[in-house]
């Protein structure tokens, strides 16, 4: 099976670590004009190199549905349209646990906004465009935690990540006709940024050992084994698949 995206304007968002830079450098790869953004212009500029020069990188805030829009636009320059949209922006913001009655309407809100919120008006932004091709592709990334419990104890988390869910199976609905398919990859525990190594380490040998019991496959996931997934979900291979979220987890 071959995959390549010659001619392809493709969006990652939150590419500036983790499995979204490891994103930007597959399609950039396989011939994609490869757009993405973060908050952090450092990080951007790595992935831009990692790309050799075939991203384009800028800073926005997906929470922000102005500063998407002009991304968009800027992506959209020279063909018209975007082809394939990844949601991969996400995270749970520097917090960590707490119980319920701790949580404030900011750390409730910030985190619906990179996760679930961004998604939503980065689909929004393109869908026009998809729709006048007859052709697109969105992709979101959600979490092992919008399937189950999350490992970090974060009630925003999993709620926005179950969110996505639900997101990408009602506009797999509403834009099937118009031949765009919206599916969802839900990523196991993937060592890929400062944020998964900190929670890594906060379980100590004894809870790394457990984590790794629970898994299949007895290991945790590497970048490639997601960014994999997503472009399967991405290509022409998946013209007859929308709605679906599959896990990648190494069987959990």
């Amino acid at each position: 099976m071959e995959i390549e995206f010659s001619g392809k304007t493709v969006i990652v968002t939150g590419g500036g670590h983790g499995l979204g830079q490891d994103m930007c450098r597959a399609f950039a790869e396989l011939g994609a004009r490869v757009w993405s953004c973060d908050l952090d212009d450092e990080k951007l500029q790595a992935t831009r190199s990692l790309c050799n020069g075939r991203c384009h990188v800028r800073v926005a805030d997906v929470g922000d549905r102005e500063q998407v829009q002009r991304f968009v636009e800027a992506a959209k320059a020279e063909t018209g349209r975007v082809d394939v949209l990844v949601n991969n922006a996400g995270g749970v913001a520097g917090q960590v646990g707490r119980p319920l009655e701790e949580i404030s309407e900011d750390d409730w809100r910030v985190i619906f906004d990179v996760n679930l919120n961004g998604a939503f008006h980065f689909s929004q932004a393109v869908v026009p465009g998809m729709k006048k091709a007859g052709w697109g592709r969105i992709v979101n990334i959600s979490s092992g935690a919008g399937l189950r419990v999350s490992l970090t104890g974060i009630q925003a988390y999993a709620s926005a990540k179950a969110g996505l869910i639900g997101l990408t199976r009602q506009l797999a609905y509403e834009l099937g006709p118009a031949g765009i398919t919206v599916n969802c990859v839900a990523p196991g525990f993937v060592r890929s940024n400062p944020t998964t190594e900190k929670q890594w380490q906060s379980y100590g040998e004894e809870g790394q050992e457990r984590l790794l019991a629970s898994i299949a496959t007895r290991r945790l996931g590497r970048p490639e084994d997601i960014t994999n997934a997503v472009l399967f979900f991405s290509s022409d291979h998946a013209s007859w698949i929308t709605g679906q979220t599959l896990s990648v987890d190494g069987g959990r």
